[in-house]
């Protein structure tokens, strides 16, 4: 499983170190709620609503420069706007990652 990193927010902030501290608050913030959303919705078996959802996480895969997951959550987008949930499992684990990263930083 590829780890989430900063390369591309301190790439980004340079050297606006109060830049970087903020992008990475709303990160913390809004990624728990992103989650939470997720869950509740595939949960409910709301499938557009879940696609819509996995769209807007997907770029904070991009973010924290987790390229390979990114693909993935674009797979699952897809999969799931067809009514299937193939690639659901590895999304979940995607999402234990960066919850258990964010907790670090």
């Amino acid at each position: 499983m590829e780890q989430p990193n900063l390369n591309y927010v301190d790439e980004l902030a340079g050297d606006d170190v109060e830049f970087r501290g903020q992008f990475i608050e709303i990160i913390k913030n809004e990624f728990p709620l992103e989650k939470e959303e997720y869950i509740g919705h595939i949960t409910n078996a709301r499938i557009k609503e879940t696609a819509d959802i996995v769209h807007k996480l997907k770029h904070k895969f991009n973010i924290l420069g987790m390229e390979n997951s990114y693909r993935l959550a674009v797979a699952y987008e897809m999969e799931l706007l067809k009514g299937k949930q193939d690639n659901g499992a590895k999304f979940n684990d995607v999402l234990t990652t960066i919850e258990a990263y964010l907790k670090t930083i």
